[in-house]
This record gives C-alpha cells, structure tokens and sequence, in this order.
C-alpha cells in the first residue's frame, strides 16, 4: 500500500502502460482518476482495476485541449477532495514521424501537441491542485531518445521527449518550494506488440539486443515500477531528476 490515501490522476490510461499504472497505483492503494481520449480503451481500464476492487474514475477527453483536461482535474478534486500525484504518461510514436529534413509538418505539429503541450496543459491545471493538497509527485515521460542520437530518426518525438526532460527541470525548481516534486522517466526500447511487429526479422532483433547490456528488452512494468516509486513518499527527496530506465542502452550506445 505504497500509495494509500492517495489519489493520482493518469494520462493515457486506456490502453498500454497507462492502462498497466492504473491498475498498480490502485493496487498500491491509491485512488485513480484515469484519463484517456479513448473512452472504450477507459471502460476497460475501469472495469479491470473496479474488479480487483481499486478506487477509479474514468475521464474522457484530449490531452490536447485545454478545456478537456480542465474539467479532469476539476472533477477529480470534486470527487475525490484532493490531487496528489500527476502522472503524464499519454503520448505518441506515429509511424509518420521522420527526419526534420523530409517531415510532414502536421504530423510533427500533432506529436509535439500531444507529447508536449499535453504534459505542460497537465501542470497546469495540476500542479496547483498538488499545491493545495500540501504537496505531491508529478511524473513525466519522456524517452532515451531525449539523451542520444538515433541512427533512425524520429525527429519530432525526439524532439518533444528532450523539451519535457528540460520542462521536468523548470519545474522541479517552481514548484519545489511549495512541497511538490517532479521527475521524468526515460524508457528505453519496451517489449510492445509494435516493437514485435517492427523486429520480425531475428537479425534485427539481435542487432538491437546487443545494444542492451542487460540483454533483454524492457517489459512496461519496468517502467510502471519507476514511476510507482517517483509517486510515493519514498522518493521525497528525489526532484529534477531523469530516471532512465533502459537497460544500459544510453551508456553501451554505439
């Protein structure tokens, strides 16, 4: 019960690693406020955290619009009294995403939009609601790709993980005298049904796993772990930080 008495609010919850985070904090004994544009993807969510008899909510809306992630946290501190950990965990890879030299400029404007505007819209609508519960925890995700160059480039994602490594930071000095504490994690490649896909072929999965010192590719709880301790109280003097969680690759990159 690392987070008993809590309540978190996580994005992009209605599927993959969000999805995985809802159940753990509420297993944890938080209580969650999930958040999705997808409000099948949030049914489920809700469904398999409310059977195992955790506390949540559903909220659908766009990360991308101001008014929707208003009325997230405004709903959530009218239900449940309080906000005490953000979790910004939705975000975009489109397949699309390429070089800045050949990019389609709506496909660059829609990852940073999502992946960057998303988080700071987020915070802003969060981060005083952590200040008015006395403080608390904000975890952003951000990617290795944010701390190295990329033989394959996906530049716009590249491009909004780095500006959350660096918004992470301002924060963490805003918002530090007040009580609430912010971090980013940076995943590495994780086994995913598209990363899957993408390694079909055994030559390039083994060309990638030589890159890993520590031989595998991440699972998501890999990361949901980190950002279960990120959200805790025992991580109350850890601020600013980036938390890489990549298996070595950043350090045997080559």
């Amino acid at each position: 019960m690392r987070l008993e008495g809590k309540v978190a609010l996580i994005t992009g919850a209605g599927s993959g690693m969000g999805a995985l985070a809802a159940e753990v904090f509420a297993c944890e004994g938080a209580t969650v406020v999930a958040t999705d544009i997808s409000a099948e993807g949030l049914r489920a969510t809700v469904e398999r955290v409310s059977a195992a008899g955790g506390r949540i909510a559903g909220l659908d809306g766009d990360v991308t619009r101001a008014g929707d992630v208003r009325r997230w946290f405004d709903e959530a501190v009218r239900a449940f009294g309080r906000l005490d950990v953000l979790y910004n965990n939705a975000g975009i890879f489109p397949d699309e995403d390429e070089s800045v030299l050949e990019m389609d400029e709506a496909v660059f404007q829609r990852v940073i939009d999502v992946n960057l505007k998303g988080v700071a819209l987020c915070c802003r609508y969060g981060a005083p609601e952590l200040v008015k519960a006395g403080g608390g925890s904000i975890v952003n995700v951000a990617s290795f790709v944010a701390l190295l160059g990329c033989t394959v480039p996906q530049d716009a994602y590249t491009a909004s993980k780095g500006a959350v490594l660096s918004l992470t930071r301002s924060l963490a000095v805003q918002l530090g005298p007040k009580g609430v504490r912010a971090n980013a994690i940076c995943p590495g490649p994780i086994e995913t049904p598209l990363l899957r896909e993408l390694l079909r072929d055994e030559a390039a999965r083994e060309r990638r796993l030589s890159r890993i010192p520590l031989g595998r590719f991440g699972r998501p709880e890999d990361v949901v772990n980190a950002a279960l301790y990120l959200a805790s109280d025992e991580s109350s003097w850890v601020t600013g930080t980036t938390f890489v969680v990549d298996g070595g690759i950043s350090v045997n990159y080559f």
